[in-house]
């Protein structure tokens, strides 16, 4: 035990249990070896570490080790460290070819061009002792967009009239957040329905996660366009409809609506993107833009401006 992150959290927090007392950390490189009762020491603040977090995707928890969530011993607030972790791996949609990459330094630049927007999820970058940047957040206190979606215990065609409409504006709000990142050359890089939150109070929605980014030759923003499109597919479908939930629900659908492979997602080719197939009361003006996102489509969009181009009118005719 060291007697020095001993001392900073017996002045602190008093009534931590000395037993439970970790190291004092400057360098934060062997990121999987800081665990509870570490105490990093960045600039002249302290960070106590709590725990790893985590993701849950798909129903398994996916422990990300290089995020900690920490207590900022000077202010007693709740802060998320994000360490330097590279990964790099190849992802396919259709026909085309993507390489998807960490990149700490970019999710550095973002923060400090969205510094004090709402939109997006706040922190600063401080350098450890090796000059790794370490990506200090505030916690944003609020739950999923997919989550509240999820939890409506409606049915299709009453959130349909009733809770889309609202949630479509401020989705089309979030979607003009990414339209400020690439006018500034910047990507999201990580386009999910769990990186978009809703704020507690203020009803907010806000982008976390920027540290992915992407090299996509035939289209510079396509990979977060395509994650836009996956999340309106969401929205309007009130979830997911894979092809097994499709058969466990409609049963056969697959002849009665003459689904076929075309009518699916490009990016993920069991979700349904020709949504009218089962929800015929979705104009036609919406369908044919959730048909941008689908394998049969031969017309993708090239910017978030054309995409918002179509959807705002959308809107209208859901009010």
């Amino acid at each position: 035990m060291n007697q020095s992150a001993r001392c900073i959290l017996t002045q602190y927090v008093p009534d931590f249990p000395l037993r439970h007392c970790g190291r004092l950390l400057e360098d934060t490189t062997d990121f999987c070896n800081i665990s509870y009762g570490d105490v990093i020491v960045l600039g002249d603040k302290h960070y106590l570490v709590l725990r790893d977090e985590a993701e849950r995707r798909f129903g398994i928890e996916d422990p990300k080790f290089w995020v900690k969530r920490c207590r900022e011993l000077e202010t007693g607030e709740r802060k998320i460290l994000k360490l330097v972790f590279h990964e790099t791996f190849d992802m396919k949609i259709g026909m085309f070819s993507i390489q998807c990459f960490r990149s700490p330094q970019k999710e550095a630049r973002i923060l400090e061009l969205v510094h004090g927007d709402a939109r997006f999820m706040q922190g600063v970058t401080v350098l450890d002792s090796k000059r790794n940047p370490v990506r200090v957040l505030d916690v944003v206190h609020g739950k999923q967009l997919d989550a509240i979606i999820e939890d409506m215990a409606i049915d299709h065609e009453t959130y349909f009239h009733e809770s889309l409409p609202g949630i479509l504006e401020k989705f089309i709000e979030a979607v003009e957040a990414i339209r400020f990142l690439h006018v500034h050359r910047e990507k999201h890089g990580d386009i999910r329905r769990d990186h978009l939150w809703v704020e507690y109070g203020t009803g907010i929605y806000r982008w976390i996660d920027f540290d992915y980014t992407f090299d996509f030759h035939e289209n510079p923003f396509g990979l977060d366009l395509f994650g836009l499109g996956n999340i309106l597919l969401f929205i309007v479908g009130k979830g997911e409809h894979s092809a097994v939930t499709l058969a466990q629900e409609h049963g056969d659908i697959w002849r009665e609506k003459k689904l076929t492979s075309d009518d699916f997602s490009i990016m993920f080719m069991h979700r349904l993107a020709n949504l009218k197939k089962i929800f015929d009361y979705i104009p036609d003006r919406l369908s044919n833009v959730l048909l941008h996102f689908s394998a049969g489509a031969n017309i993708f969009y090239d910017t978030v401006e054309e995409f918002l181009d179509d959807l705002r009118p959308c809107l209208d005719l859901l009010k």
